[in-house]
């Protein structure tokens, strides 16, 4: 089936003066938020698919709640690039929901990022890294892989929410960083909002999901999450991290990662 372009690709005066006009990526997320700091996720979307078109990507974690923006990119233009990164330490069970979920909502650009074989060799030769040092572990496997599959691209689009954690609290529609625009269409949605969304489509969840893990990583870091802890507790357990590195600016972090 073609893709489903259900946008009116016409960029208002406005939008079309920031994205062709010589305005910096932080002018553009400036104006690009204040022009839709109360707009729905659809029409976040839209706006920044018919902006971007061609030089725009999703990264998708293919995780425990990545179904809802994957089938809202896909009911717009199904043959938008979707970025996932295969760190070599997922769960089987999130590689084959990203296999049926791509199938089922027809997918036609899905591109695998990997971690370069040398350097996880260099680094991390006896697959402990995540133990010693998460954080190097993964700037390996996430955030290096990551920078190479968005050289393309001028802006990409994530899944992240303010409610999930503390250093996203402030999350606005449009962000610029490291000279590419970042869209947070789902940045205002709670919990509910992703079930009901699931629901209203038959989305099918991640098979994890009803094993006890709300949120999803990497197998070494991810652990199930008790009744009444927060859904992200079992990310990083006891390590006093919260963040891949992925959404984490280096003068941000203060380690470079």
């Amino acid at each position: 089936m073609d893709s489903v372009l259900d946008y009116d690709s016409a960029a208002s005066p406005v939008e079309s003066l920031l994205v062709n006009g010589n305005i910096d990526p932080e002018a553009q997320a400036i104006a690009l938020a204040a022009q839709y700091h109360d707009a729905g996720a659809q029409d976040i979307l839209k706006a920044a698919l018919s902006l971007y078109g061609g030089r725009i990507a999703l990264v998708s974690s293919f995780g425990a709640e990545s179904a809802a923006l994957l089938h809202m990119v896909a009911e717009i233009d199904r043959s938008t690039p979707v970025i996932f990164l295969d760190t070599g330490r997922l769960f089987s069970q999130t590689l084959l929901y990203r296999n049926e979920l791509a199938r089922r909502l027809g997918l036609t650009d899905l591109r695998t990022a990997k971690p370069r074989a040398a350097l996880v060799q260099q680094e991390d030769p006896d697959r402990l890294l995540a133990y010693r040092d998460p954080d190097m572990c993964c700037w390996i496997r996430k955030v290096d892989p990551l920078d190479t599959a968005l050289e393309p691209f001028s802006a990409w689009i994530t899944g992240r929410k303010r409610h999930q954690a503390a250093t996203r609290a402030a999350l606005r529609p449009f962000e610029a960083e490291s000279g590419r625009i970042k869209v947070n269409p789902l940045a205002d949605w709670t919990s509910q909002d992703v079930t009901d969304y699931l629901d209203r489509y038959d989305l099918p969840p991640h098979p994890l999901v009803a094993d006890g893990y709300p949120s999803i990583g990497c197998m070494p870091c991810t652990s199930r999450v008790a009744e009444g802890e927060d859904a992200r507790a079992g990310r990083w357990r006891g390590k006093g991290k919260i963040e891949c590195g992925i959404h984490v600016t280096p003068e941000k972090s203060g380690s470079g990662i």
